[in-house]
């Protein structure tokens, strides 16, 4: 049987917000079975802050007049939504976007995903976030779901709530946020491989494999 090599780490660039970047998740696991199944290459994963909306308010907005705002017309909001629902059911996603009431600032919910990076728990509770948003129409600016999502995700209760009743990794999200900025990321979900951005946008399982792997024998190679 041939020997799995552990290849490095995949750096995800991503908002709890953000539907692609939730599509994209599903094209990654995929891709990392692909990976691990046919090339024998296992990489671990992190997810790093990017804002869509930075200077969104700490209380959030009216989701539908936000987006009315933002793309002229509830008309031209429900298409993209029922666009993006149908794109995300390709990949097994049920999308309830009619659930959503408010569009939220994602400060917390990066500082959450921060904290279960530290406890070994990052992809249980990214995915609960997303869930709990795209799925359930959850408020990601409310401190009482962001804490019952990350306890889901895999995070002890207490620590969840008194990290966001204060102000822990505040500082290192919005650098974290700046960093990628500076890198040039202007869209997400944006993918690294050890430090080198590679592309960005939720590409197919299929087209990630081949990233990955053709960055993986050039930095072996440099190395």
């Amino acid at each position: 049987m041939a020997t799995i090599a552990t290849a490095g780490r995949i750096d995800v660039i991503s908002d709890a917000i953000c539907p692609w970047c939730y599509i994209g998740k599903r094209h990654l696991e995929r891709a990392l079975d692909l990976l691990e199944q046919n090339h024998k290459l296992r990489f671990s994963v992190a997810w790093h802050p990017f804002q869509l909306n930075p200077e969104m308010p700490p209380q959030g907005v009216d989701r539908q007049q936000y987006r009315i705002a933002k793309f002229g017309s509830a008309e031209r909001s429900r298409e993209m939504d029922e666009r993006i629902t149908g794109v995300a059911a390709g990949v097994g996603l049920e999308f309830h976007l009619e659930k959503l009431t408010r569009t939220p600032n994602t400060l917390k919910a990066h500082r959450l995903i921060r904290l279960a990076g530290q406890k070994g728990v990052q992809d249980g509770v990214v995915e609960a976030l997303f869930e709990g948003y795209f799925c359930n129409g959850a408020d990601l600016g409310d401190d009482k779901t962001l804490t019952d999502l990350g306890h889901r995700g895999g995070l002890d209760y207490d620590a969840a709530l008194t990290l966001l009743q204060g102000d822990e990794g505040t500082r290192e999200v919005l650098a974290g946020d700046r960093m990628a900025r500076n890198c040039g990321i202007q869209g997400v979900p944006s993918f690294a491989l050890q430090g080198h951005v590679l592309f960005s946008g939720a590409v197919p399982a299929e087209e990630m494999v081949e990233s990955f792997r053709h960055a993986w024998e050039l930095l072996k190679d440099a190395a």
